[in-house]
This record gives C-alpha cells, sequence and structure tokens, in this order.
C-alpha cells in the first residue's frame, strides 16, 4: 500500500506559481546578481535557486526525491551542490537587500509613522553532537543549561515594528579559544569572502553585532531603537552603536562590578 503524499501535485504547482511571482516582484534575479550569485555557463542561478526555495516550502528535500525517483529538474545534484558551495556568493548580503525590498515595499505600507521600529539582536545554541570534521566547530557556552556544548552560536539580528519580525542576518560563531576548538581549521586567502567570514566567526559577539547592524544599514534597512538582552548590554558596546549607528539602545543594564 502506498502512502500517502503530504502535498498533492495541485498544492505544489500553487506553491511554484506563488513563488515565481514573489520572484519577479521583488526581483531576485538582480539580487542574486548584486551578491555574485551566479554561474558561468549550465543553467541559470535563478532557475536552481527557486527549485531550492519551493523544496522548502513544500516540505521535500533533493536527496528523497532523488530516492524516490520523484527528481524531475533537468539539471543535476552536483549542479546545486556546487552553487551551494560557491564561495563567492554573499549570501549575508543577499538576505540583507532581500529582507529590506520586503519590508519598505510591503511592511512599511501597512504601519503608521508614529510607530516605533527596531532592530532586535539575539544568540541561541546552535548544536552539533558530532562536530569533529564540520569546520571551526567549538565547545560553547549555553546560557540556558548553564554548560558547554558542542556546536555554534547563532547570532541573529531581526527588524520588528511590535507586531511583526523579519530576521535580517545571521552569523554562525564559534570560540575564539583555540583550546575550545573541536572541528578543522582550513586556510584561505585573507582578502577573499571565505576569510572574512571565517575570521568574523571568531571574533567577539559585541563586535560582529556592531559590524551586522552596519551591514543592516547598507542593505537599506533603518529602526529607530536597538533593542537585546543584558549580555550585550556594555556601556562601550552601546556608546559605539550611538556614535557609529547613530540608534539608541533599549536594554537591561549588567550588573557588574565596574558598572
Amino acid at each position: 500500500m502506498a502512502s500517502i503524499a503530504q502535498i498533492s501535485e495541485n498544492e505544489q504547482r500553487e506553491i511554484e506559481g506563488t513563488l515565481k511571482k514573489f520572484f519577479t516582484d521583488y526581483k531576485i534575479g538582480n539580487l542574486l546578481k548584486a551578491c555574485r550569485g551566479e554561474k558561468q555557463k549550465g543553467y541559470s542561478a535563478l532557475q536552481i535557486f527557486r527549485y531550492l526555495l519551493c523544496l522548502v516550502f513544500c516540505d521535500r528535500s533533493m536527496y528523497m526525491q532523488i530516492i524516490t525517483g520523484r527528481y524531475s529538474e533537468a539539471f543535476g545534484k552536483n549542479t546545486v551542490y556546487r552553487f551551494l558551495n560557491s564561495a563567492k556568493t554573499n549570501w549575508e548580503r543577499l538576505t540583507g537587500m532581500l529582507s529590506a525590498r520586503i519590508i519598505n515595499g510591503s511592511i512599511r505600507k501597512l504601519t503608521g509613522s508614529d510607530r516605533q521600529d527596531v532592530f532586535i539582536i539575539d544568540d541561541s545554541l546552535f548544536s552539533r553532537t558530532c562536530g569533529k570534521k564540520t569546520e571551526l566547530c567549538s565547545r560553547v557556552f549555553d546560557h540556558v543549561s548553564m554548560k558547554y556544548k558542542r556546536g555554534f552560536r547563532l547570532l541573529t539580528l531581526g527588524w520588528s515594528d511590535g507586531n511583526s519580525f523579519f530576521p535580517i542576518l545571521g552569523q554562525l560563531l564559534g570560540s575564539s579559544k583555540s583550546s575550545n576548538m573541536i572541528g578543522v581549521t582550513k586556510q584561505y586567502d585573507r582578502r577573499s569572502l571565505a576569510a572574512k567570514r571565517r575570521h568574523q566567526a571568531r571574533s567577539k559577539a559585541t563586535d560582529v553585532m556592531l559590524d551586522m547592524l552596519k551591514m543592516a544599514i547598507r542593505t537599506g534597512h533603518s529602526a529607530k531603537y536597538v533593542l537585546f538582552d543584558t549580555w550585550f548590554s556594555n556601556p562601550k558596546d552601546i556608546i559605539r552603536i550611538h556614535s557609529e549607528c547613530g540608534m539608541n539602545t533599549i536594554a537591561m543594564i549588567k550588573k557588574a562590578s565596574k558598572v
């Protein structure tokens, strides 16, 4: 007896049609070119990116499609893997520019000018039980369980108007201490995007937070305040946000011997 598919063919076609309209309205092809998400030959990067996004909303995976014989795309799996593993594509800039187009083009029209919009910054544990072969995997401290665990710290920057929340940027952070490193460490050309991302992954979270705020502003975002929890609320960082980004901060001040 065959299992019942979770999504019918009609529903999948509707999702594909909605994504096609979304790609046209927000000009995803131009964003990919601006972020160097291009291919030198073969199938277009836009076609591959649309297929990957459709998998997310259809609750499918390319691996299971190939195993069950449902994979019907003209390009092969190696083409998809090369596109995802390209070191030239600036995915951080892509998510920043895309979220800016959605917020400024659609969401701000629905809210009044007197509403206080904010940037929200927080980190969470991105756990990896086996990370010896995962690059920059580290022993990181989990503030929920108050224990060290294997994985990364996922630092997220989002925008909110009090009613809606949109993620803008995300960065995986490892440990800056070599003694806490578990995974391998590779060497790249310091001028390349890959080397800059790996250097940022081993930087202080407060420095990465400021870089993410500057990136959000460069990609077209704006907000009146910056919100974060006590862990980020150092007087030095609050002053830097005001002087370098021109925004005030709402947070609970960290209680320490010097504060």
